[in-house]
């Protein structure tokens, strides 16, 4: 096979830079981090303790759906925890405040 022969002059305007491999942060370090509530997960967390049992809302004050990231991440840290499935929208995560989510924000 023939191989193409690439004129670097032409990909001088094509250039990107890399960032080195950053190395993990030491697992207390971010563990400590970790268990500050962001402001989008502090707001969506406080809305469900003036709630029966704790529900957590599936849209914000503005009307616009709450961040899947946000829900995903509280889930993960045991803040929040899904409640039922919704059958008639299967995509909508309806989910709970935790007595762990109740004590993050009496901190």
């Amino acid at each position: 096979m023939k191989q193409k022969q690439i004129n670097i002059s032409t990909l001088s305007d094509n250039v990107i830079a890399l960032q080195p491999h950053r190395t993990r942060r030491n697992s207390q370090k971010s563990r400590g981090k970790r268990d500050n509530l962001s402001p989008a997960q502090r707001e969506w967390l406080t809305r469900g303790l003036a709630q029966p049992g704790g529900k957590l809302p599936i849209f914000d004050r503005d009307g616009q759906k709450v961040n899947r990231k946000t829900i995903n991440s509280c889930i993960k840290m045991g803040w929040a925890s899904p409640w039922f499935d919704n059958p008639i929208k299967p995509d909508w995560l309806i989910c709970k405040l935790t007595d762990e989510g109740r004590r993050q924000l009496e901190r």
